[in-house]
């Protein structure tokens, strides 16, 4: 039972019985890693010193505090004035107020780094109104959920964040990239929503465009505009690390929720905190169990086995990075992004390094595929907030969301086969 395949064997069959049976992905890939280690008799003490190696890093702390200062701001107003902000600019034009969603979602997608942050904060403030507007119920919810999708792409962004810190790639470099491929999404987005606004006879709001009223809506939003230019302006002038920025958008972020905006009463803070916690710390224990279960598939051997294997098929760069694309947007479906990013990273990158490929474009696949899993059953969490949001169902959503999907894996494809929109700024 200790030669290669019958290893690999028994850690994914373990873990795919775990899966099936509903235990939580970071039970079941702790659980796998152990069964194995018993079976090869390595000591346990071996994967706890990896996990505390991999969690004490200084970049991982920038994760719970972005999960905090994307909480507050949920919770703060900023959502608010943000899309009342985008509103006064697009909104009278047909199809406007999709526009103001998905320009919404990306101001959000700068200060929160996650999609189903970004969908519940986002779509709370403006489901209701597109709706009572005249607008298709099930293409605006799919169109939020696939725009939401800009959270994690968008820096900040806590996937980039543990991208980094397995690869020891730059994290400014990866929020450099971020913003590219943002912004063809938005392209994406926008010009999807100008075809269907017209095939579909969406609506537009026929009141004139007052410039008082667009002035009083920017003063207004102007503290929520602030926060990305801290957040980016800290990390690429240099003065904040990643880490620092993150602490520091939460300070901001407390002071204008709290007594800026004073939606966020005292007592609220609390339970915000902890909710903040909770999350983190199931973040974090999923990138420990992770580390745990790469740890046992490098020790195995079978790592390893896969390398030789993919180097003997000789590859192109551009050949591999589409077959990891496609293997990554499967897996996307059934597991978590941070699990696959922790999970595969660590074996996927030894090989793309071996041909050439740039770590920062190996990262956007990584991290871009990863988003496209959250709006694709059965594991689709953006389809679960959106459903939480609009009280429609999964499947309606779903296939709501069609048109906008083809258009976010179409930009997806395109940093796939074209190195050059990820290093653009480097």
């Amino acid at each position: 039972m200790t030669d290669t395949l019958s290893v690999g064997c028994v850690l994914f069959g373990v873990l795919a019985l775990l899966l099936i049976f509903g235990v939580p992905i970071a039970m079941s890939l702790g659980i796998s890693a152990v069964v194995c280690m018993l079976l090869l008799d390595i000591p346990l003490a071996g994967a706890a010193q990896r996990i505390f190696t991999a969690l004490d890093a200084y970049a991982i702390m920038a994760i719970p505090f972005f999960v905090l200062a994307g909480n507050l701001m949920t919770s703060g107003g900023i959502s608010r004035r943000l899309v009342e902000f985008v509103n006064s600019i697009v909104g009278r034009v047909r199809g406007g107020m999709a526009y103001a969603m998905v320009l919404a979602c990306a101001f959000f997608a700068a200060l929160s780094g996650s999609a189903p942050a970004t969908v519940i904060a986002i779509g709370s403030t403006i489901y209701p109104e597109i709706v009572k507007f005249g607008y298709p119920r099930e293409r605006s919810a799919g169109l939020l959920a696939v725009a939401g999708g800009l959270g994690p792409i968008i820096p900040p962004s806590i996937i980039m964040v543990v991208y980094g810190t397995i690869t020891n790639c730059s994290i400014s470099n990866l929020f450099s990239a971020g913003i590219v491929a943002g912004s063809m999404i938005i392209v994406a987005l926008v010009a999807v929503c100008l075809v269907y606004s017209h095939q579909e006879g969406w609506p537009k709001d026929e009141g004139k465009i007052t410039f008082l009223g667009f002035l009083k809506s920017t003063f207004v939003a102007i503290p929520a505009l602030l926060l990305p230019v801290i957040i980016l302006g800290g990390i690429y002038s240099g003065y904040l690390t990643p880490t620092e920025s993150a602490s520091t958008s939460v300070i901001y972020a407390f002071l204008v929720g709290v007594f800026l905006y004073r939606a966020i009463p005292l007592g609220e803070v609390v339970p915000i905190i902890i909710k903040s916690a909770k999350s983190s710390a199931m973040i974090l224990f999923i990138i420990a169990t992770s580390t745990a279960f790469s740890w046992v598939f490098t020790m195995s051997g079978i790592s390893r086995a896969m390398v030789n294997a993919i180097i003997a098929l000789e590859l192109s760069p551009t050949i591999f990075s589409l077959v990891i694309a496609v293997t990554l947007l499967i897996f996307g479906t059934f597991l978590e992004g941070i699990a696959i990013c922790v999970l595969l990273v660590p074996v996927l990158w030894p090989i793309a390094q071996s041909l050439g490929l740039n770590n920062v474009h190996f990262g956007m696949i990584v991290c871009i595929s990863n988003v496209i899993g959250t709006m694709t059953p059965p594991v689709a969490v953006n389809l679960f907030a959106a459903s939480s949001v609009t009280g429609l169902k999964i499947g309606a959503i779903a296939k709501g969301e069609i048109p906008f999907f083809v258009g976010y894996t179409a930009v997806f494809f395109i940093f796939v086969l074209f190195p050059w929109f990820s290093t653009f700024f480097l």
